[in-house]
């Protein structure tokens, strides 16, 4: 697989199958779509699977020169997934686990949605490999009087309604193969649970001494804006943006807008 540059020459993407041995979880596998160049960045996806953040992969590593590292969460996308990896944390660990095998060193990790809980949880492991942290739309935490849409027995039509300042900029459904939930949602409810959110989370928070920069959609209908000032709120070293006409997955429906408020926060 290859992408196109900015400068119409070709670089490749590559995909691979990467076993980790960890401490806490025995063999774990991730499957990781690497767009190499030069500053590393993570880049995890929510709910949705590893395709509502592909684009913006590409995006990221042709404007910056980056290298850009998509995993597909093991479970998601038909991926093998480890009987140890039980919760976030423990995703969480795996990646760190990643980075060191890879020898990266000042990794931006961003995430959307689930994705975003799973960043902060990353971040904190502490690791010295991690230097920052870009929160996107994330759930996780509980905050009185702003909870989490419940979205379950939701219509294609209203999920879409709940998720996109304009319905129209969201990607067709993927075929589930059946009546149930998809192999993927399954797999997001094995790490985060049918509640979503960790109560400790939001106190465990206050301890990060990392800078981390929360975006959120103004129109997000799953989890409202008020929800993101309080995820930012949480964290000492934060940054809060309001993305105009955007709902849950910027890097989806406003990925230049998106990325123009990455890059300017990092030119302060």
């Amino acid at each position: 697989m290859t992408t196109l540059t900015a400068a119409g020459t070709l670089r490749p993407t590559r995909t691979e199958i990467r076993t980790l041995q960890t401490d806490s979880v025995g063999p774990v596998e991730i499957t990781v779509q690497d767009r190499d160049r030069t500053r590393p960045f993570l880049l995890l996806h929510g709910g949705g699977g590893v395709q509502t953040m592909a684009g913006f992969a590409d995006l990221l590593a042709e404007r910056t020169h980056s290298r850009v590292l998509l995993p597909t969460h093991p479970g998601f996308g038909g991926t093998r997934k480890a009987e140890g990896l039980t919760g976030v944390p423990e995703l969480a660990r795996a990646y760190v686990t990643m980075l060191e095998q890879l020898d990266l060193t000042d990794v931006t990790v961003i995430g959307n949605s689930f994705g975003g809980w799973l960043a902060a949880e990353i971040a904190l492991q502490e690791s010295p490999r991690v230097s920052g942290a870009v929160i996107i739309d994330g759930v996780g935490i509980q905050v009185e009087g702003h909870p989490m849409t419940d979205v379950r027995g939701m219509s294609p039509a209203e999920l879409r309604s709940y998720s996109f300042h304009d319905p129209s900029k969201a990607p067709g459904p993927p075929s589930t193969g059946g009546t149930g939930p998809s192999p993927d949602v399954q797999a997001l409810i094995g790490y985060a649970g049918p509640a979503m959110s960790d109560p400790a989370l939001a106190d465990r928070l206050g301890g990060l001494d990392l800078p981390v920069h929360v975006l959120w959609g103004q129109s997000d209908g799953i989890v409202d804006p008020d929800y993101g000032k309080a995820y930012a709120a949480a964290i000492p070293m934060s940054t809060f943006t309001l993305l105009p006409r955007t709902g849950h997955m910027p890097q989806v429906e406003t990925p230049e807008e998106l990325l123009g408020a990455l890059l300017d926060l990092g030119d302060r």
